[in-house]
């Protein structure tokens, strides 16, 4: 089986999953998260970055099809580098446009640790998808400009992105709903479609939150659903998702229970998660290390939330 048809044909040639209404577009410029730009009647918007080391590519996509245009308004859907590291190039290009995010982000990108991870996870993204670069990944633009939260309204002219806070994946992670058309942009906290029977649950903060962002999702009425990493699926299968991510979330805390019933160790638990769910389709859109770093606060988030269920 080809990862590449895995991973993004699951559902046949015949599934466009970027086949947006006109004024919606895909501009990723390469592996990590989408970067989808929203020309409404008014006013623009992008929602996420990718990453930065081929953030000049998606600069170039970003103009073509503003066609002229100015980039209103930079939508951060959470603090993650594979899905913010390119923000500094798009705000070099665009200085007027304002980046919108949750609160923690901008707590977040003040740190200089937090800065300092992003930068060594874009250099490793870097080496293994473009090797041979020396393209500078740069973080002192990585900033939110305005804070957004649970309610608020983008206004675009006819279309307005209801924003949705969606915390599990991270304690920032927003979804976007695109109003009247009543598409869904869901953020990680309600899972990542890899295989046509598997949903990845990236759950690295909070089981209670992601459960309440799964329910929220679920019950918003969307009629599309956009999914980070992936695009939109087809309709007829929504609800067919939303049972996926449960029974894949069930699964995953029955399979820990159990190994913390046979008394391994936190450690112990980890090494044999990380061995059953590393797959190489996976490395086309995060490098290992970062699937290492984000298992680990899985088990902690899964272990911890199964003993408090004792």
């Amino acid at each position: 089986m080809k990862i590449q048809q895995d991973l993004f044909n699951i559902f046949g040639e015949e599934h466009d999953r970027f086949g947006f209404p006109d004024g919606i577009s895909r501009v990723t410029a390469g592996h990590g998260g989408e970067a989808i730009l929203i020309c409404g009647s008014e006013k623009t918007a992008l929602l996420d970055c990718g990453m930065a080391y081929c953030a000049d590519t998606l600069v170039e996509n970003i103009r073509k099809e503003l066609e002229g245009r100015s980039l209103d308004y930079i939508l951060l859907s959470h603090s993650h580098y594979d899905h913010i590291g390119a923000l500094p190039y798009v705000k070099r290009a665009y200085p007027e446009a304002i980046a919108l995010g949750a609160s923690h982000v901008r707590e977040i990108l003040v740190r200089p640790g937090a800065r300092k991870l992003m930068k060594e996870l874009g250099e490793t993204a870097r080496e293994q998808y473009a090797p041979g670069s020396s393209f500078e990944i740069l973080t002192e633009k990585l900033a939110v400009d305005e804070v957004i939260g649970d309610g608020d309204r983008i206004v675009l002219g006819a279309w307005e992105l209801l924003v949705l806070e969606t915390k599990g994946h991270t304690d920032c992670s927003l979804s976007f709903l695109l109003e009247p058309d009543r598409i869904l942009f869901a953020s990680e906290s309600t899972g990542i479609l890899e295989r046509l029977d598997y949903v990845h649950t990236p759950i690295l903060k909070s089981y209670e939150d992601a459960m309440e962002s799964f329910k929220r999702c679920k019950s918003c009425g969307a009629n599309y659903i956009v999914l980070p990493h992936f695009g939109m699926i087809p309709q007829e299968f929504n609800e067919t998702y939303w049972a996926l991510y449960e029974a894949e979330l069930n699964e995953k805390m029955e399979y820990l229970g159990q190994l913390m019933s046979e008394g391994m160790t936190e450690e112990e638990i980890f090494e044999r998660y990380a061995k059953k769910y590393w797959d190489p389709i996976k490395a086309q859109e995060q490098p290992y290390e970062a699937f290492m770093i984000n298992s680990r606060h899985i088990v902690k988030v899964l272990l911890n939330t199964l003993r408090k269920q004792k």
